[in-house]
Protein backbone atom coordinates (compact mmCIF):
# COMPACT_ATOMS: atom_id res chain seq x y z
CA UNK A 1 0.00 0.00 0.00
CA UNK A 2 3.08 2.46 0.90
CA UNK A 3 4.32 1.25 -2.56
CA UNK A 4 0.96 2.54 -4.37
CA UNK A 5 1.09 5.88 -2.42
CA UNK A 6 4.68 6.62 -3.54
CA UNK A 7 4.29 6.26 -7.14
CA UNK A 8 0.88 7.89 -7.19
CA UNK A 9 2.72 11.35 -5.43
CA UNK A 10 5.75 10.40 -7.62
CA UNK A 11 3.42 10.54 -10.90
CA UNK A 12 1.65 13.52 -9.94
CA UNK A 13 4.80 15.07 -9.24
CA UNK A 14 6.26 14.38 -12.35
CA UNK A 15 3.11 15.63 -14.01
CA UNK A 16 3.32 19.23 -12.48
CA UNK A 17 7.36 19.13 -13.12
CA UNK A 18 6.33 18.46 -17.07
CA UNK A 19 3.04 21.04 -16.88
CA UNK A 20 5.79 23.97 -15.38
CA UNK A 21 7.73 22.92 -18.11
CA UNK A 22 5.51 23.21 -20.75
CA UNK A 23 4.80 27.02 -20.02
CA UNK A 24 8.66 27.61 -20.25
CA UNK A 25 9.04 29.94 -17.39
CA UNK A 26 12.58 30.70 -18.02
CA UNK A 27 11.37 32.89 -21.51
CA UNK A 28 9.34 34.71 -18.86
CA UNK A 29 12.38 37.19 -19.23
CA UNK A 30 11.01 38.43 -22.60
CA UNK A 31 8.11 39.88 -20.78
CA UNK A 32 10.78 42.27 -18.23
CA UNK A 33 9.65 44.59 -21.93
CA UNK A 34 6.41 45.18 -20.18
CA UNK A 35 8.25 47.34 -17.26
CA UNK A 36 10.19 49.38 -19.37
CA UNK A 37 8.00 52.09 -19.49
CA UNK A 38 7.63 52.85 -16.12
CA UNK A 39 11.63 53.20 -16.59
CA UNK A 40 11.55 55.75 -19.76
CA UNK A 41 8.22 57.21 -18.42
CA UNK A 42 10.56 58.72 -15.19
CA UNK A 43 8.08 56.60 -13.15
CA UNK A 44 10.59 54.49 -11.11
CA UNK A 45 9.82 56.14 -7.84
CA UNK A 46 6.50 55.50 -7.86
CA UNK A 47 5.39 52.43 -6.28
CA UNK A 48 1.83 52.47 -7.76
CA UNK A 49 3.21 52.63 -11.59
CA UNK A 50 5.29 49.36 -10.60
CA UNK A 51 2.57 47.54 -8.84
CA UNK A 52 0.48 48.12 -12.12
CA UNK A 53 3.27 47.33 -14.52
CA UNK A 54 4.40 44.00 -12.48
CA UNK A 55 0.72 43.18 -12.39
CA UNK A 56 0.67 43.65 -16.38
CA UNK A 57 4.26 41.72 -16.68
CA UNK A 58 2.23 38.51 -14.81
CA UNK A 59 -0.70 38.93 -16.99
CA UNK A 60 1.82 38.80 -20.15
CA UNK A 61 3.88 35.73 -18.56
CA UNK A 62 0.98 33.59 -18.34
CA UNK A 63 -0.55 34.68 -21.87
CA UNK A 64 3.06 33.80 -23.27
CA UNK A 65 2.69 30.44 -21.82
CA UNK A 66 -0.73 29.74 -22.97
CA UNK A 67 0.92 30.84 -26.79
CA UNK A 68 3.92 28.19 -26.14
CA UNK A 69 1.66 25.61 -25.08
CA UNK A 70 -0.75 26.00 -27.80
CA UNK A 71 2.43 26.19 -30.30
CA UNK A 72 3.83 23.16 -28.72
CA UNK A 73 0.03 21.11 -29.50
CA UNK A 74 0.37 21.90 -33.18
CA UNK A 75 3.63 21.55 -33.67
CA UNK A 76 3.93 18.52 -31.38
CA UNK A 77 4.95 15.89 -34.47
CA UNK A 78 7.17 18.35 -36.31
CA UNK A 79 8.82 19.42 -32.64
CA UNK A 80 10.37 15.51 -32.48
CA UNK A 81 12.54 16.05 -35.98
CA UNK A 82 14.64 18.86 -33.83
CA UNK A 83 17.06 18.10 -31.84
CA UNK A 84 16.47 19.87 -28.84
CA UNK A 85 12.38 20.62 -28.97
CA UNK A 86 11.99 16.51 -29.42
CA UNK A 87 12.66 16.81 -25.23
CA UNK A 88 9.50 18.75 -24.87
CA UNK A 89 7.03 17.26 -22.53
CA UNK A 90 4.70 17.37 -25.53
CA UNK A 91 7.13 15.78 -28.33
CA UNK A 92 8.28 13.55 -25.86
CA UNK A 93 5.17 12.15 -24.95
CA UNK A 94 5.70 12.82 -21.31
CA UNK A 95 2.28 14.77 -20.92
CA UNK A 96 -0.78 14.13 -22.68
CA UNK A 97 -2.63 17.01 -25.35
CA UNK A 98 -5.62 16.92 -23.12
CA UNK A 99 -3.79 17.40 -19.77
CA UNK A 100 -1.78 21.01 -21.99
CA UNK A 101 -5.07 21.89 -23.41
CA UNK A 102 -6.73 22.24 -19.74
CA UNK A 103 -3.48 23.83 -18.44
CA UNK A 104 -3.59 26.41 -21.67
CA UNK A 105 -7.15 27.24 -20.74
CA UNK A 106 -6.75 27.72 -16.74
CA UNK A 107 -3.89 29.68 -17.51
CA UNK A 108 -5.29 31.91 -20.14
CA UNK A 109 -8.33 32.43 -17.39
CA UNK A 110 -5.72 34.12 -15.25
CA UNK A 111 -4.22 36.27 -17.70
CA UNK A 112 -7.41 37.60 -18.58
CA UNK A 113 -8.48 38.46 -15.08
CA UNK A 114 -5.15 39.53 -13.94
CA UNK A 115 -5.18 42.19 -17.16
CA UNK A 116 -8.65 43.25 -16.48
CA UNK A 117 -7.74 44.03 -12.91
CA UNK A 118 -5.16 46.23 -14.02
CA UNK A 119 -7.33 48.14 -16.70
CA UNK A 120 -9.88 47.56 -19.80
CA UNK A 121 -6.80 48.87 -22.41
CA UNK A 122 -4.65 46.09 -20.60
CA UNK A 123 -7.13 43.60 -21.16
CA UNK A 124 -7.89 44.69 -23.95
CA UNK A 125 -4.12 44.24 -25.74
CA UNK A 126 -3.86 41.21 -23.45
CA UNK A 127 -6.38 39.75 -25.64
CA UNK A 128 -5.51 40.88 -28.97
CA UNK A 129 -1.52 39.30 -28.14
CA UNK A 130 -3.61 35.61 -27.44
CA UNK A 131 -5.65 35.93 -30.56
CA UNK A 132 -2.19 37.19 -32.12
CA UNK A 133 -0.50 34.23 -31.27
CA UNK A 134 -3.57 31.88 -32.63
CA UNK A 135 -3.25 33.03 -35.87
CA UNK A 136 0.50 32.75 -35.93
CA UNK A 137 0.28 29.22 -34.37
CA UNK A 138 -2.01 28.12 -37.27
CA UNK A 139 -1.52 30.24 -40.24
CA UNK A 140 1.18 33.09 -39.73
CA UNK A 141 4.32 30.95 -38.68
CA UNK A 142 3.71 28.90 -41.91
CA UNK A 143 4.80 32.15 -44.11
CA UNK A 144 7.97 33.75 -44.74
CA UNK A 145 9.11 36.91 -43.20
CA UNK A 146 5.46 37.50 -41.63
CA UNK A 147 6.17 34.47 -39.30
CA UNK A 148 9.08 36.83 -38.39
CA UNK A 149 7.05 39.94 -38.38
CA UNK A 150 4.55 38.53 -36.12
CA UNK A 151 6.49 37.50 -33.45
CA UNK A 152 7.82 40.84 -33.50
CA UNK A 153 4.46 43.00 -32.82
CA UNK A 154 4.06 40.38 -29.89
CA UNK A 155 6.51 42.29 -28.35
CA UNK A 156 5.07 45.52 -29.28
CA UNK A 157 1.96 44.64 -27.50
CA UNK A 158 3.96 43.82 -24.26
CA UNK A 159 5.69 47.08 -24.48
CA UNK A 160 2.29 49.03 -25.00
CA UNK A 161 0.31 47.21 -21.90
CA UNK A 162 3.56 48.36 -19.87
CA UNK A 163 2.53 51.81 -21.29
CA UNK A 164 -1.21 51.44 -20.64
CA UNK A 165 -0.97 50.51 -17.23
CA UNK A 166 0.84 52.59 -16.01
CA UNK A 167 -1.58 55.14 -17.70
CA UNK A 168 1.25 56.80 -19.92
CA UNK A 169 1.43 57.93 -23.27
CA UNK A 170 2.67 55.39 -26.05
CA UNK A 171 5.27 56.74 -28.07
CA UNK A 172 5.92 55.92 -31.50
CA UNK A 173 9.58 55.50 -30.79
CA UNK A 174 8.35 52.42 -28.26
CA UNK A 175 6.39 51.25 -31.59
CA UNK A 176 9.82 51.81 -33.32
CA UNK A 177 12.46 50.82 -31.62
CA UNK A 178 10.78 47.56 -30.26
CA UNK A 179 10.02 45.97 -33.18
CA UNK A 180 13.23 46.47 -35.22
CA UNK A 181 14.93 45.07 -32.70
CA UNK A 182 12.77 42.01 -32.14
CA UNK A 183 12.68 41.37 -35.83
CA UNK A 184 16.21 41.57 -35.65
CA UNK A 185 16.13 38.61 -33.17
CA UNK A 186 13.44 36.86 -35.05
CA UNK A 187 15.72 36.64 -37.72
CA UNK A 188 18.74 35.40 -36.24
CA UNK A 189 16.45 32.63 -34.36
CA UNK A 190 15.35 31.63 -37.57
CA UNK A 191 19.70 31.23 -39.21
CA UNK A 192 20.07 29.65 -35.72
CA UNK A 193 17.24 26.93 -36.66
CA UNK A 194 18.86 26.31 -40.54
CA UNK A 195 22.46 25.94 -38.80
CA UNK A 196 21.37 23.16 -36.15
CA UNK A 197 18.88 21.45 -37.60
CA UNK A 198 20.08 18.65 -40.24
CA UNK A 199 19.61 19.90 -44.11
CA UNK A 200 17.39 17.09 -44.64
CA UNK A 201 14.53 17.72 -41.88
CA UNK A 202 14.73 21.65 -40.99
CA UNK A 203 11.23 22.22 -43.62
CA UNK A 204 10.32 19.14 -41.35
CA UNK A 205 10.52 20.75 -38.54
CA UNK A 206 9.50 24.57 -39.32
CA UNK A 207 7.95 24.76 -43.33
CA UNK A 208 9.59 28.28 -44.19
CA UNK A 209 12.94 27.16 -43.50
CA UNK A 210 12.59 25.58 -46.93
CA UNK A 211 12.50 29.09 -48.08
CA UNK A 212 15.15 31.17 -45.58
CA UNK A 213 18.14 30.26 -47.24
CA UNK A 214 21.71 31.77 -45.65
CA UNK A 215 22.29 34.18 -47.74
CA UNK A 216 18.82 35.60 -47.48
CA UNK A 217 18.60 35.66 -43.77
CA UNK A 218 22.21 36.98 -43.85
CA UNK A 219 20.82 40.10 -45.65
CA UNK A 220 17.98 40.38 -43.40
CA UNK A 221 19.94 40.06 -40.49
CA UNK A 222 21.62 43.04 -41.41
CA UNK A 223 19.14 45.22 -42.38
CA UNK A 224 17.12 44.84 -39.58
CA UNK A 225 20.29 45.12 -36.89
CA UNK A 226 20.60 48.44 -38.81
CA UNK A 227 18.09 49.79 -38.87
CA UNK A 228 17.04 48.76 -35.08
CA UNK A 229 20.37 50.60 -34.34
CA UNK A 230 19.59 53.96 -35.83
CA UNK A 231 15.69 53.61 -34.59
CA UNK A 232 17.89 53.75 -31.51
CA UNK A 233 20.33 56.57 -32.41
CA UNK A 234 17.18 58.56 -33.36
CA UNK A 235 14.85 57.89 -30.30
CA UNK A 236 17.83 59.38 -28.46
CA UNK A 237 18.83 62.29 -30.07
CA UNK A 238 15.30 63.26 -31.08
CA UNK A 239 14.01 66.74 -29.53
CA UNK A 240 10.73 65.04 -27.59
CA UNK A 241 13.68 62.83 -26.18
CA UNK A 242 15.89 65.19 -25.05
CA UNK A 243 13.43 67.71 -23.74
CA UNK A 244 12.29 64.73 -21.22
CA UNK A 245 15.40 62.88 -20.60
CA UNK A 246 17.19 66.68 -20.14
CA UNK A 247 20.22 65.62 -22.26
CA UNK A 248 21.03 63.67 -25.28
CA UNK A 249 23.53 61.75 -23.35
CA UNK A 250 21.64 58.49 -23.98
CA UNK A 251 23.48 58.32 -27.39
CA UNK A 252 26.73 57.71 -25.56
CA UNK A 253 25.10 54.21 -24.93
CA UNK A 254 25.85 53.27 -28.37
CA UNK A 255 28.98 51.24 -28.87
CA UNK A 256 26.92 48.57 -26.01
CA UNK A 257 24.35 48.44 -28.29
CA UNK A 258 26.21 47.59 -31.40
CA UNK A 259 27.99 44.97 -28.91
CA UNK A 260 24.95 43.68 -28.03
CA UNK A 261 23.71 43.26 -31.19
CA UNK A 262 26.59 42.09 -33.25
CA UNK A 263 27.03 39.25 -30.63
CA UNK A 264 23.73 38.36 -30.50
CA UNK A 265 24.00 38.04 -34.31
CA UNK A 266 27.16 35.95 -34.33
CA UNK A 267 25.92 33.28 -31.85
CA UNK A 268 22.81 32.97 -33.48
CA UNK A 269 24.30 32.44 -36.97
CA UNK A 270 27.00 29.39 -35.28
CA UNK A 271 24.31 27.74 -33.85
CA UNK A 272 26.33 28.67 -30.44
CA UNK A 273 22.47 28.55 -28.53
CA UNK A 274 19.41 27.33 -29.58
CA UNK A 275 17.03 30.70 -28.98
CA UNK A 276 17.94 34.19 -28.55
CA UNK A 277 16.37 33.92 -25.11
CA UNK A 278 19.42 31.53 -24.52
CA UNK A 279 21.89 34.01 -25.25
CA UNK A 280 20.55 36.37 -22.05
CA UNK A 281 20.17 33.58 -19.80
CA UNK A 282 23.14 32.04 -20.39
CA UNK A 283 25.81 34.02 -22.24
CA UNK A 284 28.08 36.05 -19.92
CA UNK A 285 29.52 38.67 -22.29
CA UNK A 286 26.09 39.32 -23.25
CA UNK A 287 24.92 39.77 -20.07
CA UNK A 288 27.41 41.89 -18.75
CA UNK A 289 27.07 43.93 -21.68
CA UNK A 290 23.38 44.21 -20.99
CA UNK A 291 23.51 45.01 -17.39
CA UNK A 292 26.13 48.05 -18.37
CA UNK A 293 23.68 49.22 -20.98
CA UNK A 294 20.29 49.23 -18.10
CA UNK A 295 22.41 50.66 -15.59
CA UNK A 296 24.10 53.80 -17.63
CA UNK A 297 20.55 54.26 -19.33
CA UNK A 298 18.93 54.09 -15.48
CA UNK A 299 21.66 56.60 -14.61
CA UNK A 300 21.05 58.69 -17.35
CA UNK A 301 17.45 58.92 -17.23
CA UNK A 302 17.65 59.79 -12.99
CA UNK A 303 20.47 61.86 -13.26
CA UNK A 304 20.55 63.03 -17.10
CA UNK A 305 20.29 67.35 -16.35
CA UNK A 306 22.39 67.18 -13.38
CA UNK A 307 24.92 64.93 -15.79
CA UNK A 308 24.36 67.57 -18.59
CA UNK A 309 25.47 70.60 -16.26
CA UNK A 310 28.47 68.96 -14.77
CA UNK A 311 29.60 67.02 -17.69
CA UNK A 312 29.21 69.16 -21.39
CA UNK A 313 30.03 66.39 -23.90
CA UNK A 314 28.23 68.56 -26.41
Amino acid sequence: MNVVRLNVRGGAGDLIRQMVRLARPDHWVKNLIVLFPVVFALRMGDPTAWFWAVAATAAFCLASSVAYIINDLHDRQRDRLHPFKKDRPLASGKISPGAALAEALVLAAVSVAIAAAVNLPVLGVTLAYLLLMLVYTFVLKHKMLLDVITLALGFVLRAAAGGLAIRVELSPWLFIVTFTLCLFMGYCKRFNEIVTLPPDSAAGHRATLAGYRPDLLTHLITLSAAVAIVAFLLYATTPRTVAHVGTHYLVYTLPLVIYGVTRLAMLSMRGTYGDPTDVALRDRPFQLTLLLWVVMAVFILLFGKQLRDHLPLG
